[in-house]
């Protein structure tokens, strides 16, 4: 599956890198974990290899996503009809997804009604956090550019 060295993305907490894969005993059980070390925050993350397909950990995303991702983050619409109760409920789902076009997609939709009125303190938050995370995926994607990594900012 994955290996020492890959760069993942950890739904709700960003990317990291997997540093090691070591046997753990816990409660008599021995196990093999997935010990990733996280850019946001500085911590380490280990993770039962049992689990790694159902926390939707995936590899970072390549330069040529990244490309159709930016056209979406530039020219895509946003619903501006939804109440921000369920706006902030569907920009959490999408969060929680841990794909960078999400993310991307939340970012874009709160920069734009930031630049309209001022967010609420709950919006405020999760822009804060999407930026995080797709700031921390963005960095490990092999060849972007500086331009193209402050064009999400």
């Amino acid at each position: 599956m994955f290996q020492v060295g890959d760069n993942i993305v950890y739904p709700m907490h960003g990317a990291g890198e997997i540093k090691a894969i070591e046997e753990k005993e816990i409660s008599g059980d021995k196990q093999q974990y997935y010990v990733i070390k996280m850019l946001i925050g500085n911590m380490q993350v280990m993770i039962p290899e049992n689990k790694i397909v159902s926390s939707c950990i995936r590899p970072v995303t390549d330069i040529l996503a990244l490309k159709h991702i930016m056209h979406i983050f530039q020219h895509g619409e946003s619903d501006s009809l939804l109440s921000w109760k369920q706006r902030y409920k569907v920009n959490t789902e999408k969060i929680k997804t841990g794909e960078i076009q999400d993310c991307a997609e939340v970012v874009r939709d709160l920069m734009r009604m930031e630049k309209e009125k001022a967010l609420n303190t709950s919006e405020k938050k999760m822009l804060d956090n999407a930026r995080k995370f797709l700031s921390s995926e963005l960095e490990l994607i092999k060849g972007i550019t500086e331009n193209q990594l402050e064009s999400f900012h």
